[in-house]
């Protein structure tokens, strides 16, 4: 994934207010290991419902503004709709987006399971075990993990894509 900037990250959110957008709090960028991410994810430190992704579509930053529940109910496992990773299945949660422009005015949402805290990247990078890859091949391991990183990518595009569609 290609760095972004705080102002990206900002100008990126097609579901947020202006007064949402000058409210996000990013996290540290100059920390951000990009080029092990498929999209950029965060919890806001100072809204603690709050959530945001950014991904790069068409050489465009495209970001939505997400809300989680408070976290007080009784968890379950879930797989990540995203990763879809069979191993991390005790840390994903709801997460829903207004969709953008006057549908989610309207109050129009979409939601999905995903990684509590936004590690679907590195589950899509995690070595397959012998299960999964049928072998110790290094080769068909790797091809899984491409695999995986080319369908997080995709999927989360598809909920952006989503989020964006007016009709």
């Amino acid at each position: 994934m290609n760095p972004l900037t705080e102002k990206q990250l900002r100008d990126s959110l097609v579901n947020a207010t202006r007064s949402e957008r000058q409210r996000l709090l990013p996290p540290d960028l100059a920390e951000v290991r990009w080029d092990r991410l498929e999209y950029l994810g965060w919890r806001d430190r100072k809204q603690p419902l709050a959530a945001y992704v950014v991904t790069w579509v068409d050489d465009t930053p495209v970001g939505v503004l997400l809300r989680s529940n408070d976290g007080t109910g009784r968890r379950r496992a879930a797989m990540c709709a995203w990763c879809e990773d069979v191993v991390a299945t005790n840390d994903v949660q709801l997460y829903v987006a207004k969709r953008g422009g006057a549908a989610g005015r309207n109050g129009d949402t979409i939601g999905t399971l995903i990684c509590s805290e936004f590690h679907c990247s590195r589950n899509a990078r995690r070595r397959p075990t012998f299960a999964e890859a049928g072998s110790d091949d290094e080769g068909v391991r790797a091809a899984i993990i491409e695999r995986r990183v080319d369908s997080l990518r995709d999927r989360v595009r598809r909920f952006l894509d989503e989020v964006r569609r007016t009709a």
